[in-house]
């Protein structure tokens, strides 16, 4: 790769966090390519050059969480009676590393496009695939089930992240001082 191959893909990835950043900030509808340009300090041409429009320039976003989330719950090495709170840990350190993307991939379903639905359907899928797999080849009875109520605490999760609302989480609730 030529150092110009560098640096275009060093601003393709400029590209999708600052987008990250404004999609989690402001959402899908509010959010334009001219921000995403302007806060990086391009034109919004240059955005096009990379991404044919806003919706291609999310499905990106997304596709790249989702990676993340993959590679992460295929790397990690846990025995199998720590695998689910190695799995946790790991969902919590997403979300300390690369929260913006991660809320966005966990949220995006409330996004009606089409196009978003599908892909996090289909990224739903692998995730819930990968993690179910993780559960069978480590023994636990019903993983599909497992896998599910994995996904759904980190929806919970997401959702208590997003609405800054940590009472939402049944191990904060006891924490909260409204209801001591």
């Amino acid at each position: 790769m030529s150092s110009r191959d560098d640096v275009a893909a060093n601003r393709k990835e400029q590209i999708i966090d600052t987008a990250a950043a404004l999609f989690a900030e402001n959402g899908y509808y509010k959010t334009t390519t001219a921000q995403v340009a302007n806060a990086i300090g391009v034109t919004q041409p240059y955005v096009f050059h990379f991404f044919r429009s806003k919706e291609e320039l999310y499905l990106a976003v997304l596709r790249r969480a989702s990676e993340r989330v993959l590679h992460t719950f295929s790397a990690l090495e846990a025995p199998a009676d720590k695998l689910v709170e190695a799995l946790g840990d790991a969902f919590s350190g997403l979300l300390a590393t690369n929260r913006n993307e991660i809320l966005l991939v966990m949220m995006a379903y409330t996004t009606p496009e089409p196009a978003v639905r599908e892909l996090v359907k289909d990224e739903f899928d692998a995730v819930f695939e990968r993690v179910k797999t993780r559960f069978s080849d480590a023994g636990f009875l019903n993983p599909g089930y497992m896998a599910g109520n994995f996904i759904a605490i980190g929806l919970l999760i997401s959702m208590s992240e997003t609405l800054n609302m940590p009472k939402l989480l049944p191990w904060d609730s006891d924490k909260d001082p409204d209801h001591s």
